[in-house]
């Protein structure tokens, strides 16, 4: 090869290299994560007539007077450790209210812790001057908060613990409100319709209605369901504030004067 061709085989390869050295790299860049949208909790069901329940304040009770005091209390109101007998294996209970009397058979066998809370309250005098705070027409008439905060205050946190469910909620049914699994303390409601629903739902039987049944479809239901969801008194407030809350603002409400065992 001569000399002249050499020259311009060299001038070619330093022209490929110088080419080579100009070309960028493209910079590796990493993918981003796929985004994660956040986690949402489904909102609980709602239906529309809520299970007989008892509400707990989150503060102490007003000082308040008695609606219907007796001459004579029971110690034992005041003191759950005093009102700790068996009922019998049934018995009949009378309920003198405000639109008139209707009597209630306790079965024991149905419900024997249940039906011995029953009983005690009745011996002791709870029962009087008791209102029927809350009535939902298809539904079921509640009742048990004592008219005096500090004495309601007392039994609401004597919880019994749950009996198997052994009866179905039918019409005319006695059976415990609750706030959850074992703890029945002093409320009440009474099935105005069938409410197999409440059956899987731990709510047990005490007794039914006997006599007067339609006393109990008549006790006052025109304020419907308690607030907030409906226009009936405000369950904490009854709590806090017993029957000097209820007298004035819902007067229509109605009461059972008394309960007495037969």
């Amino acid at each position: 090869m001569n000399v002249s061709r050499m020259f311009l085989v060299a001038l070619a390869v330093v022209a490929v290299g110088a080419a080579a050295c100009k070309k960028e790299e493209k910079p590796v860049v990493a993918e981003p994560a796929p985004a994660v949208e956040p986690a949402v909790e489904a909102p609980a069901a709602v239906t529309e007539t809520a299970a007989p329940t008892e509400v707990t304040p989150v503060a102490a009770p007003a000082e308040a007077t008695p609606a219907a005091p007796t001459a004579e209390a029971n110690p034992a109101l005041k003191d759950p450790a005093q009102a700790i007998a068996q009922a019998p294996a049934t018995f009949k209970a009378k309920f003198d209210t405000t639109k008139g009397a209707f009597v209630v058979l306790v079965n024991r066998e149905w419900a024997p812790r249940g039906a011995d809370r029953f009983y005690n309250l009745v011996k002791i005098g709870y029962f009087q001057d008791i209102a029927v705070f809350r009535v939902v027409s298809g539904f079921m008439a509640q009742f048990g908060i004592h008219g005096d905060p500090a004495v309601s205050a007392i039994w609401r946190d004597s919880i019994i613990q749950d009996d198997p469910v052994k009866q179905s909620n039918k019409r005319g049914r006695l059976t415990f409100a609750t706030r959850g699994p074992n703890s029945r303390s002093n409320q009440f409601f009474i099935n105005l319709v069938d409410n197999a629903n409440l059956d899987g739902m731990g709510f047990s039987p005490v007794g039914e209605v006997v006599e007067g049944l339609d006393i109990v479809d008549g006790l006052y239901s025109g304020y419907g369901e308690g607030a907030p969801q409906g226009n009936g008194p405000d369950q904490m407030r009854v709590q806090m504030e017993g029957n000097a809350y209820m007298k004035k603002d819902f007067p229509q409400l109605d009461y059972i004067k008394t309960i007495t065992i037969l």
